[in-house]
């Protein structure tokens, strides 16, 4: 027997996509601006994800 994976469709919450792109140039900065980098993407996944189902 074979597993297939589910084909559900997901919504991505408003602020995810946006969140993430902060990693996308993160290989051409400074490895000591990672952590100013880390915590901006941290905080805006933060936010983002606490809006869902109004919590």
């Amino acid at each position: 027997m074979t597993s297939q994976p589910l084909s559900v469709a997901v919504q991505t919450p408003a602020g995810i996509v946006e969140s993430l792109t902060g990693l996308q140039d993160l290989d051409d900065l400074p490895t000591a601006e990672h952590v100013a980098r880390f915590t901006a993407i941290h905080n805006s996944l933060t936010a983002a994800l606490s809006s869902i189902d109004d919590v």
